[in-house]
């Protein structure tokens, strides 16, 4: 592969849908997506926990460890361990990590926004399969984008590690469950869970986008990376959803963390 490809690195926190980032880079062909597991001294999706497992302690050291590979761009792929910390503590966060492996980075949170922005859209159901107090956090950090949750379910899952066991079937019947009829996309907010195999499925069953976390992970990456490395964006590809298939705007969110309402 030559030394010019795009090379976008990922924070990812434990062991559970970490596969779903190579398939995207065979997907994709020409980029390099390197994955570095981060500290998960608890599988939980709890207040208490995900504050743990995106501490700045934690990701300085994945940080420093993606700045030896060489990537040209950092993302934080945990959006439960992004926004817990709120509009402000996340951007805070994707300032650390980006100091620490010396690079821009940004976090899946920040992702969700930016790829909803790219689509124009501003009016989503969220299938979350967090507890509802966690998926209520994330619904208040679209809301502080300026994006209009118009439903928001809540799976209730408290581990990574059985997302991450939740099959095509699965997925598919859960996001199609919690669509909603006055919403422009579906978002599916948790990088433990399997997708990028069946996003062209997924948007054909409810008719319109679906946004999940290492889909939108990836494309964040690979945006921040073009535009450190002074090249276009990532060419429209087929195969990855709508987010991937729609031709990027010249200078359209060109910072990592986006305005907080646009």
């Amino acid at each position: 592969m030559p030394q010019t490809a795009p090379r976008a690195g990922f924070l990812y926190p434990g062991f559970s849908a970490e596969d779903d980032y190579p398939a995207i880079e065979r997907a994709l062909g020409g980029v390099r997506l390197p994955v570095v597991h981060t500290l998960m001294r608890e599988d939980a999706h709890r207040v208490d926990a995900l504050l743990d497992i995106g501490g700045p302690d934690v990701l300085a050291e994945g940080a420093r460890e993606l700045r030896g590979l060489g990537v040209q761009a950092a993302v934080w792929a945990c959006t439960s361990g992004s926004f817990v910390f709120g509009w402000d503590g996340a951007a805070a966060q994707v300032a650390g990590v980006a100091e620490a492996a010396g690079v821009p980075a940004s976090s899946t949170s920040f992702a969700f926004v930016n790829a909803a922005r790219h689509l124009r859209v501003r009016r989503v159901a969220v299938a979350a399969t967090y507890p509802a107090d966690v998926a209520d956090r994330f619904g208040a950090f679209l809301g502080e984008a300026g994006i209009e949750v118009a439903a928001l379910s809540a799976r209730g899952i408290v581990t990574a590690a059985e997302v991450g066991t939740l099959g095509r079937d699965e997925v598919l019947a859960f996001v199609a469950a919690n669509d909603h009829a006055g919403a422009e996309a579906v978002l599916v907010p948790d990088t433990a869970l399997h997708t990028v195999s069946w996003l062209d499925e997924l948007e054909a069953r409810v008719g319109k986008p679906v946004l999940t976390a290492n889909q939108v992970s990836v494309w964040e990456g690979l945006r921040l990376a073009h535009a450190a490395s002074g090249t276009d964006g990532p060419r429209p590809r087929a195969g990855l959803g709508r987010l991937f298939a729609t031709p990027a705007v010249t200078g359209a969110h060109a910072g990592p963390v986006p305005a907080r309402h646009p």
